[in-house]
C-alpha cells in the first residue's frame, strides 16, 4: 500500500484538524485569521503540487488497485484546490452572518474537498461511494448552516432527502452491479462489461449508480434540488456545490463510463438515452433561468444548463470531446466562482440577493461590475472569453460525430439554441449593472484587498482561458488520456 500517494487528501485533513484545535486555543477575534491560513494553506499545497514537491505529482495505485493517482486524478485535485482556496476566501467575508461555528465551517469545506479529491482516485465502487458519500455528508450541514435562517434550513432538508435517496440508488445499483458480475474494480468490471451488457440486472445496477452521480451533476431529471438549494444555502456552499460538487460528479461518470463500463457503448440506446438526457438538461436549465430575478436562484437554474452541455463532451466518446469536458470545468469553475464572489460582497451591502441590488454597481465598485459582467459574458459563451471556447469545444466534438449517429446533429442544434437563449437572461443582469441608477442611499461597494486578488485571478483566468486556451487545454489533453478504451 503506497500511503504516499495520498498526500494530497492528508494533508487537506490534517489542516482542517488543525484548524478545530487553533480554534480551540485562540480567542474569537482570530476566525477570520484561521480562515485566511486556511486558504493560503490550500494555496500552498495547490503550488507544491503543481511543482512535483514532496512527492505530489507521483502516480500509482493505492489499496489493492481502488486508489489510483494518474495524471485525471492530479488535474482535478488541483482543480479542487484552487476552488477550495477561492471559496474559503469568499467564506471569510461571509462569516459576519453566522452566529456561530465559525471555524467549523471552513473545516466543514475542507472535509468537502476531501471527498472531491477521493472521487478523483476512485478505481473502485465502494471507494466511489464512500467519496460521494464523505462529499455529501459535509454538504448536508453546510447547505443549512444559517439556522436561524428559514431558506438554509429547507435547503438543507430537501439537500438531504434527495441526496439520501440518489445515496440509496446508488448504493443498490453497486449491489446489483458486484451481484452480477461479482468485480467492484473498474478494470475487472471492463473486462467483463460487455459479456453482461444484456443481463437486465447489470444494466438496472448501472442505470442505478449513474442516476446517483446524475445528481451530483443536476442533470435531468435529477435537477429538481438545485434552484432551490443553491438559493438558500450559504453563499460560499453555493459556489462550492457549483464548481466543484459538479467537477466530483463528472470526473466519476468520465472514470465509471470510459474505464469500468465500456461495454454500455455497444448499445445504442444508451447513447440515445445520454444524448436526450443532455439536450433536455440543456433546455430545461436555460428556459428556467429566463424568469429568475434572483441572483443564486439564476445561477443555479444556469448550473444545470452547464451540466447539459458537459455531457456533451461524453456523448461525444472520444478523446476531443474528453479533453472539453476538463478544459471546460476549469472554465467554469473560475467563472462562477468569480460571479459568487460578487454576489456576497454585494450582499453584505445591499441585504438583497436580486438582480437589482446590483443596479448602478458601476459606480459604487467599477472594478466588481467589470468582473460580474464579464463572468456574465463568459457564461453565456461570447468570445473572447473562457466559456466561450469551451463551449466551442464540446459543441465541435459532438458535430464531429454527426456521421456516426444523426442524433449528433440535433445535439448540436439543441446546445446552439440553448446559447442562444442564456444570452437573453446574462444579459439583462449586465443591463441592470451598467444601465439602471443606483439607489439614492446606495453607498459604494468596499473590496477588501484578498477578494480583491481572487476576483482578480478569476478574472485573468477567464480571459487567459479564451484568448491562450493552448496551455491548459494541452494538460486536458494529457489527462484525458487515461480514459482511452
Amino acid at each position: 500500500m503506497n500511503i504516499g500517494l495520498l498526500s494530497h487528501e492528508i494533508a487537506v485533513v490534517v489542516l482542517g484538524v488543525l484548524l478545530l484545535l487553533a480554534d480551540l486555543w485562540l480567542p474569537a477575534r482570530y476566525r477570520r485569521a484561521l480562515g485566511w491560513s486556511a486558504a493560503a494553506g490550500l494555496s500552498a499545497l495547490l503550488v507544491l503540487s503543481c511543482l512535483g514537491a514532496f512527492g505530489l505529482d507521483a502516480t500509482g495505485t493505492a489499496f489493492g488497485g481502488m486508489f489510483v493517482q494518474d495524471e485525471l486524478a492530479l488535474f482535478f485535485k488541483r482543480l479542487f484546490l484552487l476552488t477550495g482556496a477561492l471559496v474559503v476566501g469568499m467564506a471569510v467575508e461571509y462569516t459576519d452572518r453566522l452566529r456561530s461555528g465559525i471555524s467549523e465551517y471552513y473545516v466543514l469545506v475542507l472535509f468537502a474537498l476531501t471527498g472531491m479529491m477521493l472521487a478523483a482516485s476512485a478505481r473502485d465502487l465502494v471507494l466511489l461511494f464512500v467519496s460521494v458519500e464523505l462529499m455529501t455528508v459535509s454538504f448536508y450541514v453546510l447547505t443549512a448552516y444559517e439556522r436561524t435562517r428559514r431558506a438554509s434550513v429547507e435547503a438543507g432538508v430537501k439537500y438531504l432527502i434527495l441526496g439520501a435517496l440518489s445515496s440509496a440508488f446508488l448504493v443498490l445499483g453497486i449491489a446489483l452491479l458486484w451481484g452480477v458480475t461479482g468485480r467492484l474494480q473498474f478494470p475487472e468490471l471492463a473486462m467483463v462489461s460487455a459479456r453482461y451488457a444484456e443481463h437486465p440486472l447489470f444494466l438496472a445496477g448501472a442505470a442505478l449508480v449513474l442516476s446517483g452521480l446524475g445528481f451530483k451533476l443536476a442533470a435531468v431529471p435529477f435537477q429538481v434540488w438545485a434552484p432551490d438549494v443553491y438559493e438558500g444555502s450559504p453563499t460560499p456552499t453555493t459556489a462550492l456545490l457549483a464548481a466543484g460538487s459538479k467537477a466530483a460528479g463528472m470526473v466519476l461518470l468520465l472514470r465509471l463510463l470510459f474505464t469500468g463500463l465500456p461495454g454500455l457503448w455497444e448499445r445504442a440506446e444508451v447513447m440515445t438515452l445520454l444524448m436526450v438526457v443532455s439536450g433536455a438538461t440543456i433546455l430545461y436549465g436555460n428556459l428556467g433561468a429566463l424568469g429568475q430575478r434572483n441572483l443564486k436562484r439564476l445561477l443555479g437554474y444556469s448550473s444545470i444548463a452547464h451540466a447539459g452541455y458537459l455531457l456533451l463532451g461524453v456523448c461525444a466518446l472520444s478523446g476531443a470531446g474528453q479533453a472539453a469536458v476538463l478544459f471546460y470545468l476549469v472554465a467554469y469553475a473560475l467563472t462562477v466562482v468569480g460571479a459568487f464572489l460578487v454576489v456576497v460582497l454585494v450582499l453584505r451591502h445591499t441585504g438583497t440577493e436580486d438582480v437589482t441590488g446590483l443596479a448602478g454597481l458601476h459606480e459604487r465598485s467599477p472594478f466588481l461590475a467589470a468582473t460580474v459582467a464579464l463572468a456574465m459574458v463568459s457564461l453565456a459563451g461570447v468570445p473572447p472569453l473562457a466559456g466561450f471556447f469551451g463551449k466551442f469545444l464540446l459543441i465541435r466534438s459532438v458535430v464531429e460525430q454527426v456521421s456516426q449517429h444523426p442524433g449528433y446533429g440535433v445535439l448540436a442544434a439543441v446546445a446552439v439554441v440553448g446559447v442562444v437563449i442564456s444570452i437573453y437572461y446574462y444579459f439583462r443582469v449586465i443591463r441592470v449593472i451598467y444601465w439602471e441608477p443606483a439607489a439614492a442611499e446606495a453607498a459604494p461597494v468596499v473590496v477588501p484587498q484578498a477578494l480583491r486578488f481572487a476576483a482578480a485571478l478569476c478574472l485573468v483566468g477567464m480571459l487567459y482561458l479564451g484568448l491562450f486556451p493552448g496551455r491548459v487545454l494541452g494538460w486536458a489533453e494529457q489527462a484525458s488520456r487515461v480514459l482511452a478504451f
